[in-house]
């Protein structure tokens, strides 16, 4: 078997443009994967195989791929950096060891290099950070390390620094051997001298090497003592000493250099031997119950000897067929072998494992713990379920995504594309949780639900020119919902007599807005039997099965009380349906009279902008009914972060290039929902009346 010392489970994630594809290209190439690096900008890096990724240079999904370094085991995932692919960010992280944050070294800490370290610090995963593209105009390092400082509130650990700036970048010193690495212009990795430092240097590696010992010692009582004492340690010590505090996050060991020009990705490479945590390392997944999702108090230990239990944390269908990818957390899996889905209760028979390398692979005849493999063919799979021993069934901690915030409606333009749909809509939901589909029973038209504009824009481009589905697409519509702003006590009575046996159920209730977020609650205090209790859930059932449409204009309803303390019941006629029944009518008469209202998703959008544009960004994000947070100087310019409602903000990034001559950048993310004005409010259920009546 494996040693799992020598295994690296790693993620590469920032800011969109901050270089991660380039970066994990370089590991290829530094480690034998690949012989000719390909460009993004070219479109022909390896990880970016999708057309989509290839043109527009992003990255839409993350790719996985495994090599080697110093006889370790890279198993690396390349993740997107634009917000509206955060699931795929969000996923990578829960089954990863630990991760390089990439900052652009003149952009600096970028509004979604920011939600990406949040999700990191959720999922406590260790970290390096490297500070890319020096060799380019206006780059800084120490200014990027300040604003790590600041922005995210983390402690860099300065290992490396660099000499030279922008295009006179041609190498690092390396703060704990006090070594100057220098590379010639041939842009090759290999080409490069150890030398000494540069004698304009060296008080400033003087002066960072000996703040990064004070800092890595307080790992450790005894060698902070003899620190003390004047007795300096040795590098082995301090290399002990950083790894730990590296996994405890106390810190994160801060690496620069130029990935496309190919300078100081080595010492990076060797970082993550160094310091980053083999899968024996980090704190175990929590085990949860099946039934409830508490945490049962077991955990998945990563061992070899352990039962089999692994995570599914990503579909991918290509032209071999479904892939299911997976991190194995203990045990191991050999072809051939049966093994069980907890969350559907079926176990399966696993044919074909094989190792991904971006969209080529590697067959496998066997996993162990710490491995991140494909399983080829696994039938009614999902992201976040847990695969294991048939004998030792557990679910392991699943994952959570967040709701669409935006839909639009598509129609198939003919009967073949059509049937082409439902099938290409299958795979594509299996894929990305973050991504729905309903149906409209009205009108038979479909409706795509996603994350932001450039999430739907992509899935209908997959559906055109992967699954050949000629598509009429409709404009985007927001998630709006419905909520009351009174406390109302109301009675409704359901009678029926018509020949045979007939309904009766007579309910008293009061009716509240619940706190935020509450969604649903119902309470019963009714006393004395004047509503049995059997009836109780069936009356339940009737409110929560009205709460998806509401009055207004039929959108969802949230954060609704509803309190039963009285009622009657007739001994013959009553039944759980005639309470059900009452329990609706109940909902349309009180809902009106409840003060229904109108909610809109409001986003939390951050902004970037040249410093001669603030003004015209401001008062644009103004006239979008936007309230201004927070404005902050950045190295090139100000960030500008507000809540904005979504209705207001399609288009934004024409709008906002044209503002600032192209310079501009935002991202968005869902914050909350928010009481719509009366204007807006009237025109939203207009337009709905208007397209109902259409149909």
């Amino acid at each position: 078997m494996a040693d799992l010392s020598k295994y690296r489970n790693i993620g590469i994630f920032a800011h969109v443009d901050a270089g991660k594809t380039t970066t994990t290209e370089r590991i290829l190439k530094l480690t034998g994967k690949i012989h000719r690096t390909g460009e993004v900008h070219d479109g022909a890096s390896t990880m970016d195989f999708m057309d989509q990724e290839a043109e527009r240079g992003i990255t839409i999904q993350s790719a996985a791929t495994t090599c080697f370094w110093k006889d370790h085991r890279f198993n690396v995932i390349d993740t997107p950096g634009h917000v509206d692919f955060t699931v795929e960010v969000y996923r990578s992280l829960k089954v990863l060891d630990g991760g390089v944050g990439v900052f652009c070294g003149s952009g600096g800490v970028e509004p979604q290099s920011e939600t990406n370290w949040r999700y990191a610090n959720e999922s406590e995963v260790s970290r390096l950070i490297f500070v890319n593209k020096l060799d380019r105009m206006g780059a800084d390092f120490f200014s990027v390390v300040e604003q790590v400082k600041k922005v995210l509130g983390a402690n860099p650990l300065v290992m490396t620094l660099p000499i030279g700036r922008e295009d006179d970048f041609v190498g690092v010193v390396d703060v704990l051997t006090r070594q100057a690495y220098v590379w010639d212009d041939s842009g090759q990795p290999e080409n490069y001298e150890v030398q000494d430092i540069p004698a304009d240097m060296v008080d400033d590696v003087e002066a960072y090497r000996e703040e990064l010992i004070e800092t890595a010692v307080e790992q450790d009582d005894d060698l902070m003592e003899a620190y003390m004492e004047g007795e300096e340690p040795s590098i082995e010590d301090l290399k002990r000493c950083i790894r730990k505090g590296t996994r405890e996050l106390a810190f994160f060991p801060t690496y620069c250099g130029s990935a496309f020009k190919n300078k100081g990705m080595q010492l990076l490479l060797d970082a993550v031997v160094d310091y980053l945590p083999n899968p024996t390392e980090v704190e175990p997944q929590d085990l949860t119950d099946p039934e409830t999702g508490e945490a049962t108090g077991k955990v998945a230990t990563v061992s070899v000897d352990e039962p089999f239990r692994a995570l599914a944390f990503k579909i991918m269908d290509d032209r071999f067929g479904a892939l299911t990818f997976v991190r194995v957390y203990s045990g191991k899996l050999k072809k051939g072998d049966t093994i069980l889905n907890s969350a559907t209760g079926k176990t399966e028979r696993v044919g074909r494992m094989v190792e991904m390398h971006a969209n080529d692979r590697n067959e496998l005849d066997a996993a162990q713990a710490g491995d991140i493999i494909a399983i080829v063919g696994m039938k009614n799979v999902q992201t976040g379920h847990t695969l294991c021993d048939p004998k030792h069934e557990c679910t392991l901690e699943p994952m959570i995504f967040p709701d669409p915030v935006i839909s639009i409606a598509v129609a198939p333009k003919d009967k073949t594309a059509s049937e082409k749909l439902g099938i290409a809509l299958g795979k594509m939901i299996a894929e990305d949780p973050s991504f729905q589909v309903e149906t409209d029973e009205d009108s038979g038209e479909t409706i795509l639900k996603g994350m932001g504009e450039l999430h739907l824009d992509i899935k209908v481009d997959i559906l055109k020119r992967t699954h050949g589905v000629e598509l009429t697409v409709g404009a985007p519509q927001v998630a709006y919902r419905e909520t009351i702003t009174k406390a109302i006590e109301d009675s409704y009575t359901h009678k029926k007599q018509s020949g045979g046996s007939g309904q009766f159920g007579k309910i008293d209730y009061r009716i509240k807005p619940g706190e935020a977020n509450s969604g649903f609650k119902f309470v019963s205090t009714v006393v004395g039997g004047n509503v049995p209790k059997e009836f109780w859930p069936a009356i339940e059932k009737g409110f929560a099965g009205m709460m998806s449409t509401g009055v207004l204009a039929g959108f969802p309803v949230l954060d609704v009380e509803v309190e039963l303390f009285d009622g009657g019941f007739h001994a013959v006629d009553s039944s759980a349906v005639a309470f059900e029944i009452a329990a609706r009518g109940a909902f349309r008469q009180s809902m009106p009279k409840a003060g229904a209202q109108l909610l809109e998703p409001i986003m939390h959008v951050d902004v970037f902008t040249p410093e001669d544009h603030v003004g015209d960004v401001i008062g644009d994000l103004n006239r979008r009914r936007g309230m201004i947070k927070d404005q902050v100087a950045a190295a090139t310019g100000v960030r500008i972060k507000a809540d904005v409602p979504l209705s207001e903000m399609f288009g934004y990034i024409g709008h906002l290039r044209t503002m600032t001559s192209g310079r501009g950048q935002f991202s968005m993310e869902f914050s909350h929902y928010s009481a719509c004005p009366a204007n807006v409010a009237e025109a939203v259920i207009a337009e709905v009346k208007e397209r109902n009546a259409k149909k």
